[in-house]
């Protein structure tokens, strides 16, 4: 099952002779920055578990839920640990510059607030920002700053890059977002294959802490960008089954796979699959199956 791309596996994938452990600080979280001239011509349709802040100067596609639009002139490409996106260039001649960072990096400074929740990062929103010639200039102005300032020794330099990072973000909220996305021919296919995608991804659940962030039909609308109700007769025609359906499926699927193969008490499986109380899960499972956890875990003995 494919997972969200860590910020160490972007390392193994692009960097040469740098490691994770090299431009960690304890403490702080996850901050780097990096110049687009030898990026990855095209790049796989996925979620990452990181934010990531591109100032692209080259033509190519973005491939975003049900649509994807033509990047033909200088842009801004903002991306979320939540949203799957994909990049594909039309040529070899890409630069520009781009800033990838963690949840934690964010959360030590409070002037960013939530920055998922903003107008770039929004699920639902627009993450493409085309940029005229001055918008440009001072974009990359705010890059090179960060890559002079990421390779100094100043003690608060990455309140520095903070600061930098808030600046580029209220920059391009002076933007307008770009509209002209265009929708696939076959979009119901699309829309139901992501979904599917988006649902695997979820599992399995490796621990109860690590527990299931989508659980309702509008939660995977909301990642995909795009309407629950598009979602539900997308999935609903191509598959016969509604989106509920296909949900409640999977998680009694790990529900059954957690009782047989795990040691996990039925508290912990209910928290891991989502639910608030072990009771829920008690009726949701046995609504599913006629049989509770406890009477399917002991006809296993």
């Amino acid at each position: 099952m494919e997972t969200p791309e860590t910020i160490s596996e972007f390392y193994e994938r692009n960097v040469n002779n740098i490691t994770f452990k090299d431009i960690t600080t304890p403490g702080i979280g996850h901050f780097n920055v990096f110049s687009r001239d030898d990026c990855s011509l095209i790049t796989p349709y996925s979620r990452r578990d990181y934010y990531k802040i591109s100032l692209i100067i080259g033509k190519g596609k973005l491939h975003y839920a049900d649509k994807w639009i033509h990047v033909d002139r200088p842009a801004l490409l903002f991306s979320n640990p939540v949203v799957p996106y994909s990049w594909e260039a039309d040529d070899e001649d890409q630069t520009g510059w781009f800033c990838l960072f963690s949840d934690q990096f964010l959360q030590n400074g409070n002037r960013l607030g939530n920055l998922q929740d903003s107008q770039l990062f929004k699920i639902g929103g627009t993450p493409i920002f085309f940029v005229d010639e001055e918008q440009q200039k001072s974009v990359s102005d705010i890059f090179q700053k960060m890559m002079v300032e990421i390779q100094s020794d100043y003690i608060h330099k990455y309140d520095m890059l903070r600061a930098y990072l808030h600046l580029l973000v209220h920059e391009t909220m002076k933007i307008n977002p770009a509209e002209n996305f265009e929708h696939y021919q076959n979009a119901s296919q699309r829309v139901a294959s992501l979904f599917i995608e988006l649902l695997e991804r979820q599992f399995p659940i490796d621990s109860p802490e690590a527990y299931l962030k989508l659980k309702a039909p509008t939660d995977y609308a909301e990642s995909l960008s795009i309407h629950v109700n598009s979602l539900n007769r997308s999935v609903k025609e191509i598959t016969g089954k509604t989106t509920s359906q296909q949900i409640a499926s999977r998680i009694i699927q790990e529900a059954n796979a957690l009782l047989q193969h795990t040691d996990w008490n039925i508290s912990e499986i209910a928290y891991g699959l989502g639910f608030e109380e072990p009771a829920y899960f008690t009726n949701y499972f046995k609504k599913q199956t006629g049989l509770t956890p406890n009477t399917l875990r002991n006809s296993l003995v």
